[in-house]
Formats: C-alpha cells, structure tokens, sequence
C-alpha cells in the first residue's frame, strides 16, 4: 500500500487532498498542530471516505504535532515501518500563512515555514524517503502587472510570507541538485523527486458541504471573509483598495476551486511516483482574473445573497494583479481547473450555511 506523510493535513487544501488520497488507495499520517485548523476536518474527511471503522483504522494515522519537532517526526517513519509500512512520500502544507501577520510575526514565520521544512527534510532523509510535494504560493512572485506569470518570472515576494515560500523552493532545489526557477521541470541528480506547487486563491469547499475553510482567527484571505458576511457572522466585507490600476480598481486574483487544487496536488504526487529523480516548479491556477467587486457580484447571483461592503485603504504586501499561466501544469502532470467560479460559490456556500461556525464544538454535528 502506498504510505504518504501529510503535514497541515487538518487544513483548507490538507484536509480536501487527504480526502482524495484517500479514496484513491493511500495510506495517510496525518500531521497537525491544530493551531489554525480543527480535527474534526479528519474525522469528516474518514466519514466521507465510506470507509469502515477497521478500514480506517487501517489507513489512517492521526499525530498532533509540530514539523519542528524532529523526534516526532522520526518517531512518524519509525511507526510507519512497525506497522509493516514504509512512508514513501511527504505532501507539505504545513505552515503559517497570513500575509499581513508575517509583517508582524516575522521571526515566527521564518522559524516555523523555513525551519520547520528543514526539519522534514532533515527526517525524511535519514529514512530514505525522498519524495515531497511542497506547497508553495504565488506570492513569491511578488508586483506584476503582467496578464499571466509564468513558472521562470521573476521571484521577488514583497511579504514575509511568501519570501518564506520562495526560500523553501530555493531549499528544495539546492538539495534536489537543481537551479533554481530555470525551468519548470529539471533532473535531480541527487536523487529527489520534487514538486513546488505555486497555487494562487483557493477557494470554495467539498461539494458535500463537511469540509471547508475555517480559519480559527480572523480570516486573512477574501472568500471566507464574503462567506462570513453572508452568513451574518460578520457586518460587512471591508475591501483594500479601491485605487488599483485595474478595471474597477479593486484587485484581481485568480481564484481556483480548491477540489482542483487537491487534485493537483495528487496529480503532482502520481507523477513523481512513476517519473526520474526530477524538480517540479508549477502554477496551478485557472489563467483567469477577477476583480473583488465581480466576484462578489458572482457570489450574489450564485446564491441569491447580496455582500455588504465598504472601501479601506490599500494593505500592505499586496499587489494590483495575480494570476496564473497554468500550461505547464498541464504539460507535465495532465492538470487544469476542472470547475467555475459559480461551482466556487456555491460549495463554499454551502459549506458555510451547513457549518455556520465552522467546525467550531458547539455547532458541530460531530
């Protein structure tokens, strides 16, 4: 059976790509501090599974632990090979990830995104697994006002979060024995087998409406933040900007299901499996830019609700436009967005009206 170690796995994408793995044959170690995320995510994502509770016991590992701590992690291999099993894989979501608290928390962003990678690493070299799919962000590419950002642009991140992502790439391809950002696909002659999956705004939730996102803080990212309003958990949506050189001055992303995301993921996962010792450096994103004001727009005819807003001033680390050019996605793992911008809001939707606090105890159907 295929072993795969997931870090953050309690997470928005962790939680979704574990539910895929899942029903596609993997045993999973399930690796979480919970510090921004619930375990009753993993608990649904067993039940969605249609497994039966010896199967689950069977393929799923659940460890409450931090990727910094180097002996739970070594501890993670050695339980794997006593169970008659050996890790052959990491998917690595495990991080901190607010763009305007890396201003604040800098130190803690470096230490935990940067030197908690190191630790993986460091743990699943000495057991010889040398396979990682790595979850990166197109925030290491930093200002653009391009329509599209390809693989090899410029990597400039203009926040602590993402000079973080871009530091672990740069890790990654240096032990991987490849340059750095050349291309989007190398030969490793070290021996590893990489993919650094650059995504761009995920958004929405599992079409069943159990998983989602739920950010135990204030959410830092524009979906959860419409959801909220819509549900009435929050007033109304405060937008930054309103001056950005774009069509209606508000910024433009490229929002991606996140069931496309963690299919990516696993697509990323099936290939190096099967591939050469090789260093994958890919965007997933649909190629497609919307403006906040749109995709409210898009969220009220999608769900009938209408998002209350109001114009603050620009945020630092952000940037007028981000979006993909997702060829190469296509080209080496047979990927592309599979679903809509309406698909978007109405699972994300329907995850919020079904789950009003999230996973919160109290409102939990658990």
């Amino acid at each position: 059976m295929r072993c795969v170690l997931i870090t953050g796995a309690a997470g928005f994408i962790g939680s979704h790509t574990s539910l895929l793995l899942l029903n596609a044959g993997y045993k999973l170690f399930l690796l979480d501090n919970f510090s921004n995320s619930s375990p009753i995510s993993l608990n649904r994502i067993a039940r969605l599974s249609k497994l039966s509770n010896n199967e689950v016991k069977e393929r799923i590992s659940i460890i409450k632990g931090d990727i910094r701590n180097l002996s739970l992690l070594e501890r993670t291999f050695l339980t794997a090979k006593s169970q008659g099993e050996k890790i052959t894989s990491v998917i690595h979501f495990a991080g901190l990830k607010a763009v305007g608290e890396s201003f604040e928390k800098a130190l803690d962003y470096w230490e935990t995104n940067v030197g908690g990678t190191l630790t993986l690493l460091k743990a699943m070299e000495k057991n010889d697994c040398r396979t990682i799919v790595f979850s990166s962000s197109a925030t290491v590419y930093g200002q653009s006002t391009q329509d599209s950002l390809i693989e090899t642009d410029p990597v400039s991140p203009i926040n602590p979060y993402g000079a973080t992502k871009a530091a672990i790439e740069r890790m990654l391809t240096n032990i991987a024995g490849c340059n750095s950002h050349t291309t989007p696909k190398q030969k490793s002659p070290s021996g590893w087998r990489i993919a650094c999956l650059r995504y761009f705004n995920p958004a929405g939730a599992h079409p069943s409406g159990e998983i989602g996102e739920d950010p135990r803080n204030i959410p830092n990212n524009l979906f959860p933040l419409i959801n909220q309003v819509g549900v009435g958990r929050r007033e109304s949506l405060t937008i930054f900007g309103n001056d950005w050189p774009t069509i209606d001055g508000t910024g433009i992303r490229d929002y991606v299901h996140v069931m496309d995301i963690a299919e990516g993921h696993k697509a990323a996962l099936d290939m190096l499996m099967l591939s050469e010792p090789i260093c994958l450096i890919l965007n997933l994103g649909t190629g497609k830019g919307t403006s906040v004001l749109e995709l409210i727009e898009i969220f009220k005819l999608s769900t009938g609700i209408e998002i209350k807003y109001k114009f603050g001033p620009r945020r630092m680390g952000d940037s007028a436009i981000s979006l993909a050019n997702p060829k190469e996605a296509l080209k080496y793992i047979n990927w592309k967005s599979k679903r809509t911008l309406s698909d978007i809001c109405r699972d994300g939707w329907n995850w919020q009206t079904s789950n009003p606090k999230g996973y919160d105890d109290a409102y939990s159907k658990d």
